[in-house]
């Protein structure tokens, strides 16, 4: 999760006129070259794409700019601070981020273009602001998505990975994560499809363990509207992976496809509703009622597990000396765990504890369940498998279990890396 803070930014929406992009270029504190002056040299450049003005029914259809020098930014447009640039600096140094909080001028280039030219106008703002930025000694701010850009991150993220008609979208735009203070589930937002002229997109309600699935959700629908996808029927999206345009985002999901993917996920389409610290711009909100199960997240992991592919399998294991042994090394840091999380996690961090569950047939199954609550013994999660042996439970549903019958834990930290599992490596180690 990042900081979320409100921005001046101009509102957007599909199928307008224009698509506004402000580009500030800050300055440390002062510009080495007269920026207003450097931008009248590059635009007399008669080949630069903002000055080929074209004309579409009488309208001028090409980018437009206007372009101000303002000389008391930190009153008037105030800078990300340091606490910020430790999420939104890209390529930025620590020195520059603390020069940046006494910059005494910014060039701020406020862009327009039609929505029948939307991609030579981001391509045209792109590179205008970054050879003006480099010539005054500048550092870029993305206003759609909150980000500072030193000249030579600007360069490879935005200029340089754009080498087919459609650039990677994710470039482009960014996903912010977080819990609300009333809920124990993830809220993820797209920031940056404003200068698409696009709606950003949310999901609701999934949990962390999920994370990385729902945003690769989301960039791969922005991915595939931009292209100029449409719903195929009013409220509905058959996000078809296959079928996205730019071979770079498209080749390497289609390849870690799994055996049983279809490559489509069946999504629901709404408007989304606007919180505090969303962007000003339209939400268009992914819902998974299209999938089976009887409530939201059984149905978000049927969408995932259908699209991308599932490899749940169930093995029979004898608890011999020494899966027990592992086990109590577990069970002996739960208690410790067990604080961590009422303590409160870091965002994108969770517990997931094994548990068992009993089968009609007199047996147990164990399963994999996230929690959301540890309340001394009682423990409250989503089961994280689909149960092979009881029809009575499935996949997403909020069960309850104890601590005291806890056979391992998994606990996946905000850096990616995680802790816990050893009789699973156990397991995994013995032949089928």
């Amino acid at each position: 999760m990042r900081p979320r803070q409100k921005l001046r930014l101009p509102r957007a929406s599909c199928g307008t006129s224009t698509s506004p992009l402000s580009l500030p270029s800050y300055y440390l504190p002062q510009p080495t070259k007269d920026p207003l002056a450097e931008l009248r040299t590059l635009l007399q450049d008669k080949s630069a794409p903002l000055a080929q003005v074209e004309k579409l029914n009488g309208e001028e259809t090409a980018p437009t700019l206007a372009a101000r020098l303002e000389t008391d930014p930190r009153m008037a447009y105030a800078p990300p601070d340091l606490q910020q640039l430790q999420y939104f600096g890209r390529g930025v140094s620590r020195k520059q981020a603390e020069s940046l909080q006494q910059t005494q001028a910014a060039l701020i280039l406020n862009f327009g273009y039609s929505k029948d030219h939307v991609w030579s106008g981001l391509r045209s703002a792109t590179e205008l602001t970054v050879a003006v930025a480099r010539n005054t000694g500048g550092l870029i701010w993305d206003e759609t998505t909150r980000e500072l850009f030193s000249p030579d991150a600007w360069q490879e993220r935005r200029i340089d990975s754009w080498t087919e008609e459609f650039p990677d979208v994710s470039k482009f735009t960014v996903i912010h994560a977080y819990k609300r203070d009333d809920s124990d589930f993830v809220r993820c937002i797209t920031l940056g499809m404003a200068k698409l002229g696009l709606p950003d997109v949310v999901i609701d309600n999934s949990s962390w363990s999920l994370n990385r699935s729902m945003g690769l959700l989301i960039n791969m629908f922005a991915q595939t509207t931009a292209e100029g996808a449409v719903p195929q029927k009013a409220g509905q999206f058959d996000l078809d992976l296959t079928a996205i345009k730019n071979s770079q985002v498209r080749e390497p999901q289609v390849a870690s496809l799994k055996p049983n993917a279809t490559g489509v996920a069946l999504l629901s389409l709404q408007k989304g509703t606007w919180e505090g610290g969303d962007p000003a711009n339209r939400l268009i909100e992914i819902t998974f009622d299209r999938g089976q199960g009887p409530d939201i997240h059984a149905q978000q992991l049927q969408v995932l597990a259908a699209a991308f592919g599932s490899e749940d399998s169930v093995t029979k294991i004898k608890h011999d000396e020494e899966l027990k042994a592992a086990s109590q090394r577990a069970r002996t840091k739960l208690p410790a765990l067990r604080a961590a999380f009422n303590k409160g996690l870091t965002p994108g961090e969770f517990i997931q504890v094994k548990a068992p569950f009993d089968t009609p047939e007199g047996g147990q199954e164990w399963m994999w369940v996230e929690v959301i609550s540890w309340d001394g013994d009682q423990i409250n999660g989503l089961l994280k498998n689909e149960p092979f042996s009881i029809p009575t439970l499935h996949g997403g549903q909020i069960v309850e279990v104890s601590q005291a019958k806890v056979f391992d834990y998994i606990h996946r930290l905000a850096d990616g890396t995680k802790e816990g599992n050893e009789t699973g490596r156990l397991i995994e180690k013995r032949p089928r």
